[in-house]
């Protein structure tokens, strides 16, 4: 037991040491220091840099709402997210197996990770209007990628003498693919949908800004663009942080249901 609890604390005390430094250095740059009545450093403009605890009252005096508002975010970038898996595990599949098929539709597929969110922004909303179905649709387009890339590299990328193994005992290509291109795209997946969990949040938020809910029912994109518009720096602050927080559950949550499969993987 004290061997869990050393390794525990030699994990935990590294960042909580470095975010204790950096609150510090916040809260000395943004309230300012002053030495025997001399000023050494000036505080800066609330509205321009908060400090930590005027961000920590602005969280807590808006907690519901903040609350409310990351919930619904996170329905919108996890319905996203899903559908980017499905999707990109299915034309991952498709890409492995046909070249034809991945070089005709491959680039297409980059399409979705170059072309500015913003700029098809207004379509989204024509086609799927405001709401949960245009925020999934944002966060489903940016989080796909990174899915149908390291998919098609798990499938494809195969170790020859394997391969030719299987060629040996006239492996049809339906055995080929259950048990060596599946098996061996597993880790790959879990990559491809530990970067897309992260990519989906941000989805989510930009599709807010765009395709939100209103007033009456917001989103953090929503809280993000009204507390930035009215200078609510603290509440922006927080807001941000709120968001920060939920990308970090989100790949948190994918990377221990990944480590499991992958420890699964691993002892098969």
């Amino acid at each position: 037991m004290r061997r869990v609890w050393r390794a525990l604390l030699r994990m935990a005390l590294p960042p909580c040491g470095a975010f204790v430094i950096f609150l510090l250095l916040w809260q000395l740059y943004a309230g300012g220091l002053a030495i025997g009545g001399t000023v050494v450093l000036a505080p800066q403009p609330s509205y321009l840099v908060p400090t930590p605890l005027a961000v920590w009252r602005a969280g807590t005096d808006g907690l519901i709402g903040l609350l409310s508002a990351t919930l619904l975010t996170a329905g919108g970038a996890l319905a996203g997210f899903l559908a980017s898996l499905a999707a990109g595990i299915v034309i991952a599949f498709f890409f492995s197996q046909s070249v034809l098929i991945q070089r005709a539709a491959y680039p297409y597929a980059i399409f979705l990770q170059t072309v500015p969110i913003v700029a098809i922004a207004p379509l989204i909303i024509l086609w799927f209007g405001h709401g949960f179905a245009g925020i999934a649709v944002t966060a489903f387009i940016v989080s796909l990628f990174p899915i149908i890339t390291n998919g098609t590299a798990g499938l494809t990328s195969l170790d020859p003498s394997t391969v030719e193994l299987f060629e040996v005992c006239n492996a049809t290509r339906r055995q080929v693919l259950w048990k060596l291109r599946l098996p061996n795209s597993v880790p790959y997946f879990i990559t491809g949908a530990k970067i897309s969990s992260g990519l989906s949040v941000i989805g989510g938020i930009v599709g807010e800004f765009f395709a939100g809910y209103g007033s009456a029912r917001y989103g953090l994109g929503y809280l993000i663009f009204q507390t930035s518009a009215q200078l609510k720096t603290p509440a922006l602050f927080a807001a941000i942080i709120a968001s920060t927080l939920l990308g970090l559950v989100a790949f948190g949550g994918v990377s221990l249901v990944g480590n499991q499969l992958l420890s699964r993987w691993r002892s098969a």
